[in-house]
């Protein structure tokens, strides 16, 4: 192993023993040199991904090891159409791809994404590795956020149930629940991990709307009004804590009830022009480092073990994966959202 292998080794196995790494890749895939010889020669991984603010990963994984990580970003409403045009033409640039759980297994029916077992797996969730492809990593969690300059803790909504108190009426941020996929998800979560019937489900979804809130595109604008205050509360990505910080912002529900969210995942693609770069590359994403890099500099909620986001009472909460819905469902509740909230 030469010098730089060396310092792959060290930097990963950490404190961990001998028989282990700190990212959870074992002692024989870190003293593969044959592996990062060819990937160092190959000098490159492409990443194309969905989720943002990943470049400090990707400048740690060179800096592990030697091995140039180049991350595009491509939007959910281009990632299909983009990924299978590439494919389909046989140029294909990307040697792996990150996006929503539904996405990626659009993508391996199409042939897209090799088979591949990481060592760097080592106590994620089961139901999160058991596709021979596809990696769940982390929870796109979803809760609500509060002005914490503007509502005291003490006053804040504890449950789901109380965003639909008349008190917040006016007061409200979210995306279209008509249109925005991710927010269609959850609200039926909600419906099958929350509400005890689809009455009691259906109530607080009409008291929710009779609070007129104010409807954006996606998740992403819905942190601006109430960090100025032009509204209390956004149902919202708790990482805004992280990414927005220092601005005035909490997250609940903090009475027991579950955060809900759809599962990112990743995989390596088929006929990668840089094969074993790609696994070393998807090896060191899987690892503790990386994923606490996540954690901590963008507040994703991920799986890796004893991994989470700076973010008080988090290590706590109850996150859960929502059901992948349908095109059909998603249609089908897109509507029903969109007569209940007078979507125009």
């Amino acid at each position: 192993m030469d010098k730089f292998d060396r310092r792959y080794f060290l930097k990963l196995a950490g404190a961990a023993g001998v028989t282990s790494l700190a990212g959870g890749i074992p002692l024989a895939r870190a003293a593969d040199a044959a592996l990062m010889d060819k990937a160092k020669a190959q000098g490159q991984a492409v990443f194309y991904a969905n989720i943002t603010a990943v470049e400090p990963i990707m400048k740690a994984f060179e800096a592990a090891t030697g091995v140039k990580g180049h991350y595009t970003r491509i939007s959910s409403s281009k990632f299909i159409p983009t990924v299978l045009t590439e494919f389909n033409a046989g140029k294909l640039l990307a040697d792996v791809v990150q996006a929503p759980l539904p996405m990626l297994q659009l993508l391996k029916d199409k042939g897209v994404l090799a088979p591949y077992r990481s060592p760097s797996l080592e106590g994620y969730p089961e139901w999160a590795t058991a596709d021979d492809a596809i990696v769940q990593f982390g929870i796109e969690y979803v809760s609500y956020l509060y002005n914490t300059d503007h509502v005291k803790k003490a006053d804040a909504p504890a449950r789901y149930e109380d965003l639909a108190d008349p008190k917040w009426k006016g007061k409200i941020v979210m995306a279209n629940p008509s249109s925005h996929a991710s927010t269609i998800g959850w609200l039926v979560g909600l419906k099958e991990k929350v509400f005890k019937s689809e009455d009691d489900w259906m109530q607080y979804l009409k008291g929710l709307a009779a609070n007129n809130p104010m409807f954006v595109a996606s998740f992403g604008p819905t942190p601006a009004p109430v960090e100025s205050g032009e509204k209390l509360i956004a149902i919202s990505m708790p990482k805004y804590i992280v990414t927005k910080a220092p601005a005035p912002l909490a997250w609940g529900p903090q009475s027991g009830q579950p955060l809900l969210g759809s599962p990112r995942a990743i995989a390596l693609a088929t006929k990668s022009p840089h094969p074993d770069a790609a696994k070393v590359f998807l090896d060191y994403w899987l690892s503790k480092e990386a994923m606490s890099i996540l954690a901590s500099k963008v507040g994703e909620y991920v799986l890796a073990p004893g991994v989470h986001p700076p973010i008080e009472g988090m290590d706590k909460a109850d996150v859960q994966p929502v059901r992948d819905l349908s095109d059909d469902e998603l249609t089908k509740w897109g509507r029903e959202f969109g007569k209940i909230f007078a979507v125009r």
